[in-house]
């Protein structure tokens, strides 16, 4: 009886937050309206008597119009985000028997153990090892991009500390199943003065032996660091099983991909579809987990309830991937470089899961095999077909049906064989002429590989969830410190532009196969890093103008100069309130709205040329890891809340110019309204200076104020000093005669 009556409940319910959804479309059509009153000024300046308009330039009007309408345009595509917010809440409990639970493939990538310290990678590793859920339905892979000896070393070290972690955590209920983390006391959730002796006397000895795993493998791990291994960008295919006689512990397996310098590798992207197919051989679980190295369980029971949703007969036919937030254990109290991303997970992924789901977001996804297959799977499709989508590995290609079961216990030349096919997969060469990053698996477009394959699920009819449990499910190493912020955003900015200006544009390729609103989000998502447009024309034509007297505003008398402090007023006060109602506070809105200001001048900027140079063939595609490994001065100073300007000196120095600019134009422009009294004309160029001079006092502060390492160099801001004169001398002939 009990059972029929937990079949007929649901795995897990949505609720559609109408509250904020109204709020968010009335502030929408209120705000576009202004919107359009400006546009109506600014066009209105055009059809003047010459006379009037003599006293403006045209040219600094139509920059500032220009910046104003890419502004408004992309802020109208964010506002897709808003249209239909959803929370879900999942029932693990309603699941059916571990028996009937289907099996899962954790792939977890790494590519460099000095930027990604392999202790950590193990605890990782043995992290997702401890899931709650049946050891023989879980097999956890490995994908080190680069052919290091030592993250094998540690693998086998951390299989060999799992035999005896597993049994621990599950005889006990231990719920935070990192060691690490657990033995640190970061996470006391397991009531160590209710406990028995035995069970404290059995903590100690775990608790040593971790200590001596933890030697071993950062030992290791100096050996490498030392010159005793080095990464391989030209090596076979290696591949090894740990673990496959355990029937009581999940399987362990070491990939580590054919690589040749002749050869593309397409980065991340490339290690998970060779994973696809390796994991195929092995154990062809239906669903898989994708980590980053970093990112560990903090929570045992994620495959539970990501398949409350994958398991669930409204949502399962259509459904590709669940996808759960990117959360962080170092986030300083102040986060001024907005390491939480707050705006993404909350407003962004929420939003699109009202919506045809959240993108793709490279870690912390459970994904459905057969939904990176594409439509070349289908019942009738011939063998030739197959082989030219696929490859020629007939093996594979048995593996494409859902009863295909690999037995690697079946003795030693069964998994001989295995190994054989497996490495053939793992072959540069094996993708030659097949739809690989093309049409199945992770495409290869874009260095935003998640997003981009995210997007063409959605538009294969697929859809996905946003699963946000009360507890963090992963948490992951943040950045903390500038240098990292800059380089990730540049690259992530590439990634997406790459997107925008291919044929996977979103104005192009999804309006007729995604819902409207579902596909203007990923054109937001692909254009966003336009902003460093609006943004370098706003901190630089107005502050010209200024310093020379002319206005490129209404006066404070004019109707209209209440429509522009309208609109900025009420753009400041819209992601005030988002932030505060997300548990943020006013410290956390200033950080996000300083932090978007720099990133939109310097990786916004630098992003965008580089997919640009990339489309013309003038620069090749790179990646490089995001480091991993803790600097404790640059540590000590986010504590502290200072930024750190030790980062290239062409970003510091075009920072540092624009904050000089605006600093001489207010001072000049405040003169001005004293002697000659105009402050009605200038008044809102003044405040504008003033706002960015606000958002921008860390630098003033590391120019002026400090002294410590983390300080801006004296020669960067003398040069600084010397190129805003230049802007300004040279920009004021340019632009106003």
């Amino acid at each position: 009886m009990k059972e029929a009556m937990d079949n007929s409940l649901p795995l897990q319910l949505s609720h559609v937050r109408k509250s904020i959804s109204i709020i968010n479309r009335i502030y929408t059509l209120i705000h576009s309206t202004a919107l359009t009153a400006l546009l109506y000024y600014r066009v209105s300046f055009f059809f003047q008597n010459p006379e009037t308009r003599s006293h403006t330039p045209s040219f600094p009007w139509l920059l500032v119009f220009s910046g104003e309408l890419i502004l408004s345009f992309i802020w109208l595509l964010g506002q897709a985000y808003r249209w239909r917010y959803v929370t879900r809440t999942s029932f693990p409990e309603r699941l059916p028997d571990d028996k009937h639970l289907p099996a899962i493939d954790v792939i977890i990538c790494t590519a460099d153990p000095k930027r990604e310290p392999t202790f950590g990678v193990m605890n990782t590793v043995i992290s997702a090892m401890a899931l709650d859920y049946p050891p023989e339905k879980l097999h956890v892979y490995v994908s080190d991009d680069g052919g290091s000896s030592v993250t094998l070393y540690g693998m086998k070290e951390a299989w060999a500390f799992a035999r005896l972690w597993l049994p621990f955590c599950c005889t006990h209920g231990i719920k935070t199943r990192c060691p690490e983390v657990y033995f640190s006391g970061a996470e006391d959730d397991e009531d160590g003065e209710l406990r028995a002796n035995e069970f404290l006397e059995e903590r100690q000895k775990i608790k040593i032996e971790f200590e001596l795993f933890r030697e071993r493998v950062m030992k290791a791990n100096e050996n490498c660091g030392a010159g005793g291994d080095s990464i391989n960008g030209d090596h076979p295919p290696i591949i090894e099983v740990i673990g496959e006689e355990e029937a009581e512990m999940p399987i362990l397996v070491y990939v580590s991909r054919e690589k040749r310098p002749s050869h593309p590798h397409h980065f991340k992207a490339g290690a998970l579809n060779v994973m696809l197919r390796v994991s195929s051989m092995i154990s062809n679980s239906p669903y898989i987990l994708v980590l980053d190295c970093d990112m560990y369980c903090n929570d045992p029971s994620s495959a539970r309830q990501a398949m409350c949703c994958h398991l669930d007969p409204k949502l399962s036919p259509s459904l590709a991937f669940v996808q759960f937030p990117q959360k962080f254990h170092n986030i300083s109290s102040n986060d001024i470089y907005d390491s939480l991303i707050r705006s993404a997970f909350t407003t962004v992924w929420e939003g699109m899961d009202g919506l045809d789901g959240p993108v793709l977001s490279g870690t912390g996804f459970y994904m459905k095999r057969v939904a990176l297959y594409g439509t070349s799977i289908q019942d009738d499709t011939n063998l030739t077909e197959l082989r030219q989508t696929f490859g020629y590995s007939d093996e594979f290609i048995k593996s494409l049906s859902q009863k295909y079961k690999p037995n690697i216990s079946n003795g030693h030349d069964s998994l001989a064989a295995i190994l054989r096919e497996a490495q053939i997969l793992a072959s540069c060469q094996f993708e030659n002429q097949t739809k690989w990053g093309e049409e199945v698996g992770f495409l290869y477009h874009s260095v935003c590989e998640d997003v981009l394959t995210g997007y063409d699920l959605h538009c294969k009819g697929w859809t996905s969830v946003l699963c946000l449990p009360s507890k963090p499910q992963f948490l992951g190493s943040s950045i903390t410190n500038l240098n990292d912020l800059l380089v990730q955003n540049t690259r992530c900015a590439s990634g997406l532009v790459d997107i925008g200006i291919s044929k996977f544009c979103p104005f192009l390729y999804g309006p007729l196969k995604t819902s409207f609103l579902q596909n203007i989000c990923y054109a937001e998502l692909s254009f966003f890093p336009f902003y460093f447009l609006p943004l370098w024309c706003f901190a630089t034509i107005p502050q010209l103008c200024l310093f020379n007297g002319i206005p490129l505003y209404p006066e404070v008398s004019s109707s209209f100069f209440v429509v522009f402090a309208f609109i900025f007023l009420s753009a400041l006060s819209k992601h005030l309130w988002e932030v505060m109602s997300t548990g943020g506070s006013i410290r956390t809105w200033s950080n996000e709205q300083r932090i978007w200001m720099i990133k939109s001048v310097t990786s916004y900027l630098y992003g965008s040329l580089d997919a640009i140079m990339k489309r013309f063939g003038m620069r090749k595609a790179s990646f490089s890891p995001t480091n991993k490994v803790s600097d404790s001065d640059r540590v000590k100073l986010y504590q502290m809340g200072k930024f750190d300007f030790r980062i290239s000196k062409a970003v510091l120095t075009s920072m540092v110019t624009l904050v000089v600019l605006n600093m001489v134009a207010f001072i000049a422009g405040v003169a001005r309204v004293i002697v000659f009294g105009n402050w009605e004309k200038l008044l809102m160029q003044v405040l504008l200076s003033l706002h960015i001079l606000i958002m921008g006092s860390p630098v003033l502060e590391g120019m002026i104020v400090r002294k410590d390492k983390g300080r801006i160099p004296y020669s960067i801001t003398l040069f600084s000093v010397v190129l805003a004169m230049v802007i300004l001398t040279f920009g004021s002939v340019v632009l106003l005669y």
